[in-house]
């Protein structure tokens, strides 16, 4: 004779909900909720009301303001009258994970093809404090002058089209700061160090998607810059070629170099959105 158990003897609610899987009940949603936060921002509204979130993620209002005011508290999010936008701090999550991606697995053959093409270095760099960081480098072939740049080099972000574009990816707050902490000097004639000047240059940057910076860190060096971005459209590091100066005309730069980085880098951001 069998023995009943007390699960045996109680009568089942079939209609009841089943319990969620282990793995469901271990998800933390408060985590998920703020990565819908984050991810409501992108190109098309990369600065946003209150509303514009909750009802983009469908979060209530008071939810959603929970979540923006905690960035911005944290740092990675800035306030700028009555709408909310991602900062360069977040950028810092961003470059660890496209790091993790292979960002620069991808980078790399498409650098050396472009240098191949135009007969000149190819660099990439990601903005660290008040400096660009060279973080890769395709070399010219077949040079014998040569651009001193190496990977792991930092160079003041305001004489440098790189810095330039890496700035202009900043936030408007982000971008006040950063120029504020800057003490500009003249490594060259040319090099501008008046900050009202510095920023309507990166104003100009944002608005064309490109830097050119002619001799202005160092006599003889031209250099053209564009931006490499995340699949939401955040500047995450900047793809230059430069030259000498006596090979590297302006026009060069505008009619043959530009084209081709573009594209370059087109070819780069696609490829981190597939």
């Amino acid at each position: 004779m069998g023995t009943t158990t007390m699960d045996d003897a109680m009568p089942r609610d079939l209609h009841a909900p089943e319990a969620p899987p282990r793995e469901d009940r271990e998800i933390v949603q408060s985590v998920l909720r703020a990565l819908d936060v984050l991810r409501s921002f992108d190109r098309q509204s990369p600065r946003q009301t209150l509303s514009q979130v909750a009802e983009r993620t469908g979060l209530s209002r008071a939810t959603a303001r929970r979540f923006l005011l905690t960035f911005t508290h944290a740092g990675y999010m800035e306030q700028e009258g009555g709408r909310f936008r991602p900062t360069a701090k977040l950028l810092e999550l961003g470059h660890s994970a496209v790091a993790s991606l292979g960002l620069w697995d991808i980078a790399r053959p498409i650098m050396a093809d472009l240098s191949m093409r135009l007969g000149e270095a190819a660099f990439a760099a990601v903005l660290d404090g008040e400096d660009a960081l060279y973080v890769a480098h395709a070399p010219s072939p077949g040079r014998v002058v040569a651009v001193g740049i190496a990977v792991g080099r930092r160079l003041p972000a305001y004489a440098t089209s790189v810095g330039r574009v890496l700035l202009a990816g900043l936030g408007d707050q982000a971008l006040g700061q950063a120029l504020a902490a800057m003490k500009p000097v003249a490594h060259t004639p040319n090099t501008v160090t008046s900050k009202s000047k510095l920023r309507a240059i990166i104003e100009d940057v944002r608005r064309n998607g490109f830097s050119i910076v002619d001799e202005e860190l160092e006599v003889g060096l031209r250099s053209v810059s564009v931006p490499l971005r995340a699949p939401g459209g955040a500047v995450l590091a900047a793809l230059n070629v430069c030259g000498p100066s006596s090979r590297v005309t302006a026009e060069v730069l505008h009619s043959r170099f530009l084209p081709e980085l573009l594209e370059a880098a087109d070819r780069i951001n696609r490829s981190l959105r597939d």
